[in-house]
């Protein structure tokens, strides 16, 4: 199979599709893999090192884009991008297609076989493609919500730990899957009074053998959700419906 891996041209997206351990492993499994120059210079993966492993080097986008059976990406391709889609070839990527009509009806029409990694599952029902980019949410809801806590950018100035004298603050996560245990951990560890709010009974049982002391399980209704925001710091919203766009949980108005 021919693989083109193009560079990402959506907004501050640094990453590539495609690390250079990855187009070695393909080419040894007898695939041409061609990455478009500097695909990799954002997340630190020169030309050269595409090269050593085995790549080959595509000038440009329609380059990569024209010759490829499967294009892999990090995001969805973008309106600039569609021209480049062809009929039959394989777009491995993340989508997210309920939460864009017109992003859904160009791939339609293009005539493109559309793989989606976020809906990609085992017979677990586990989702090993999202997985990674869950924990990395998780991780950095709490690291950006700290930060967005201190006066500086506009907070409260609240410290999620607090100080001695000086309680913590109280971060509530609604949901407790990938996305929010990752979030929760994070907080739990800088001292936060935490909160996970969820519908599986089951879930919050397992959560409760694995969590520090200062996080604390609910079960997720309405009521419980506006209780527990009235004091909220920092809420963290964490819940997935794979395929589907993520229900509003929250109102303006609350």
């Amino acid at each position: 199979m021919k693989i083109g891996v193009p560079k990402e041209i959506k907004t501050n997206e640094n990453r590539v599709a495609l690390v250079p351990g990855g187009a070695e492993a393909l080419v040894a499994a007898g695939h041409s893999v061609m990455i478009e120059k500097g695909a990799g210079e954002g997340s630190g993966f020169s030309d050269e090192m595409y090269l050593a492993a085995g790549a080959t080097l595509g000038k440009d986008a329609d380059t990569t884009w024209g010759g490829a059976d499967m294009i892999m990406k990090v995001k969805e391709p973008i309106a600039p991008e569609w021209p480049r889609m062809k009929k039959g070839q394989l777009i491995f990527t993340y989508f997210h297609f309920a939460a864009d009509q017109t992003l859904t009806k160009a791939h339609m029409d293009s005539g493109a076989v559309c793989v989606a990694y976020e809906t990609v599952e085992l017979p677990s029902r586990e989702l090993p493609l999202l997985t990674p980019m869950s924990e990395v949410a998780g991780r950095m809801a709490v690291q950006e919500g700290a930060k967005y806590l201190e006066k500086l950018y506009g907070g409260r100035g609240v410290l999620l730990g607090g100080v001695p004298g000086v309680p913590p603050a109280k971060v509530v996560v609604l949901g407790g899957g990938i996305v929010g245990i990752n979030a929760a951990k994070m907080a739990a560890g800088m001292g936060a009074h935490v909160t996970i709010l969820d519908l599986s009974l089951e879930r919050l049982r397992y959560l409760s053998d694995v969590m520090p002391a200062n996080v604390f399980l609910l079960y997720s209704n309405r009521h419980n959700i506006l209780e527990q925001i009235k004091s909220a710091d920092l809420v963290v919203g964490a819940v997935l419906i794979p395929g589907a766009v993520a229900p509003k949980l929250i109102r303006r108005e609350d």
